[in-house]
C-alpha cells in the first residue's frame, strides 16, 4: 500500500493495474461550498494490491488513471457509482466502462432497495467496517493514517464483494439483469445539469403556465450562477425565495428589497438585474411560448383495490424470486398497469415482464388469483 502523490508513481501504477481483469474504485470528495465536487483522494485496488491517489498533490496530472477507467479489458468496480462518476465526467469526460456497481448488483441479488456498502460487506465479508473518520475534512493535509487506512477500506472490501455477487449472478443467471441497470449510468448526459432544464429539480405545486415560465427563466439563471461561480445553487438563491419571486412577479429592483431572503445589496447588484430581466423576459412571453403543463391525472379510485392486489403480487414475487421491489416497479408503476395493460413502464417489458408484468397482467384480468395456506400467500391460475 502507498499513497500515489507523482507522475511517475502513478504511470506505474496505472500500468500495472491495466493489466488487471478488474479495478475496485472509491473516492473522497468535499461539496459543502461548492457547485462542483472537489476531488481529494482516489482509492483503487486489485488483486494484488492497493493504493490511494492524492488528487491534490502539486503537479499531478490524473490523465493515466482517467485512461484507465476507459480501458474495455479492465472491469471497473465501484459501490454506489453515480457521484463518482459525476466528478470524472466533470473532471475529465469520462464514464468508466466495462462497469460493476455492487450496490446494484446487491438488489439484483435480493439484498434489498439500496443497501449501504458498510451492511453490504458485514453480509458478504462478514466484516465490520470502521466509520470513525466518516466526516473528515478530506482536503486537509497531511492525511492520517487512520484516515487513509479509513478510505482503502472501501477498496479493499470492495474486491470480495465483488466476486461473491458476481458468483451469485452467474449462479442464478442474472447477469443480463444487472447489464440493462447499469447500462442507464453509462449516458454521459446522466451526469450533466443543462441550465435550461434545472426548473425539474424544484416542487412546483402552481399549475399556472405564467407562473412557471418565470420559475423556469429564474432556476436556468441561479444554474448558471451556480456553475460560473461554483457555488452550491442554494448559496446563490434558495428555491422557496426563486417561487416566491415567481409568484410576485417583480419589474423593478426596488422592489426585491421587500423579498425575505435576499441580501441587503441584491437589489442592486448585477444578479438583480438579471432578475428583473428575468422576470419582463417571461411576462412578455406569448401563451403559446409559455410551458405546458402536463399533470398525470390520480388514479381512478376504482383502481385503487387492483393497486392494492398488485402490491401484495409485487411482494411475493420479490420474496420468492429474491429480488428487490424497486427493481421491478414502483407505486406509479403499479398505478399505471392498473389503468392499462399496455402502460409505458418498465415492468411490461423484458425480464421483468416475465418476473412480474405477465402476472400482474393476468390478476388484473381474473386469471390468476390468491390463496392462503399456513400462513402464507400463494398465486394459482384460475381455469376457465
Amino acid at each position: 500500500m502507498s499513497v500515489i502523490t507523482t507522475n511517475e508513481a502513478l504511470n506505474a501504477l496505472c500500468d500495472r493495474l491495466s493489466k488487471s481483469d478488474y479495478v475496485t474504485v472509491d473516492t473522497e470528495f468535499l461539496r459543502d461550498k461548492t457547485y462542483y465536487s472537489k476531488l481529494c483522494l482516489i482509492q483503487i485496488a486489485d488483486d494484488n494490491e492497493y493504493h490511494a491517489i492524492d488528487t491534490l498533490a502539486g503537479g499531478l496530472d490524473l490523465a493515466p488513471f482517467y485512461d484507465l477507467m476507459t480501458n474495455e479489458n479492465v472491469v471497473k468496480v465501484f459501490h454506489a457509482a453515480k457521484q463518482d462518476i459525476e466528478i470524472f465526467v466533470n473532471q475529465a469526460n469520462v464514464v468508466p466502462k466495462p462497469l460493476f456497481d455492487s450496490q446494484i448488483a446487491a438488489m439484483v441479488c435480493g439484498f434489498g432497495d439500496s443497501i449501504g456498502y458498510e451492511k453490504l460487506v458485514m453480509a458478504l465479508c462478514n466484516k465490520t467496517l470502521d466509520k470513525s473518520t466518516r466526516f473528515t475534512d478530506w482536503s486537509r493535509r497531511p492525511l492520517t493514517q487512520r484516515q487513509i487506512d479509513y478510505a482503502l477500506g472501501d477498496v479493499t472490501h470492495l474486491r470480495t464483494t465483488y466476486k461473491k455477487l458476481k458468483e451469485k449472478l452467474e449462479q442464478s443467471g442474472r447477469e443480463h439483469w444487472l447489464s440493462e441497470e447499469i447500462g442507464d449510468m453509462l449516458n454521459i448526459d446522466t451526469y450533466t445539469i443543462q441550465p435550461k432544464d434545472a426548473w425539474k429539480r424544484i416542487k412546483i405545486r402552481n399549475s399556472n403556465r405564467r407562473f412557471n415560465a418565470i420559475v423556469h427563466r429564474i432556476a436556468e439563471w441561479r444554474e448558471e450562477e451556480a456553475q460560473r461561480r461554483n457555488m452550491p445553487r442554494n448559496r446563490i438563491m434558495r428555491d422557496e425565495v426563486l417561487l416566491e419571486l415567481s409568484a410576485v412577479r417583480p419589474t423593478h429592483t426596488n422592489a426585491l428589497t421587500s423579498i425575505r431572503g435576499l441580501g441587503a445589496n441584491f437589489a442592486s447588484s448585477k444578479s438583480g438585474k438579471d432578475i428583473i430581466n428575468a422576470i419582463k423576459e417571461s411576462l412578455e412571453l406569448p401563451d403559446d411560448a409559455l410551458p405546458k403543463i402536463s399533470r398525470r391525472k390520480p388514479p381512478s379510485q376504482n383502481t385503487d383495490p387492483i393497486v392494492e392486489l398488485l402490491k401484495v403480487l409485487l411482494k411475493l414475487v420479490c420474496k420468492s424470486e429474491n429480488v428487490a421491489p424497486k427493481l421491478l416497479a414502483n407505486v406509479e408503476d403499479l398505478e399505471k398497469i392498473a389503468e392499462s395493460d399496455d402502460a409505458d413502464v418498465k415492468a411490461l417489458h423484458g425480464w421483468r415482464y416475465d418476473l412480474f408484468g405477465k402476472n400482474a397482467i393476468a390478476l388484473k384480468n381474473g386469471e390468476v388469483a390468491f390463496a392462503i395456506k399456513d400462513g402464507e400467500i400463494y398465486v394459482f391460475p384460475i381455469e376457465k
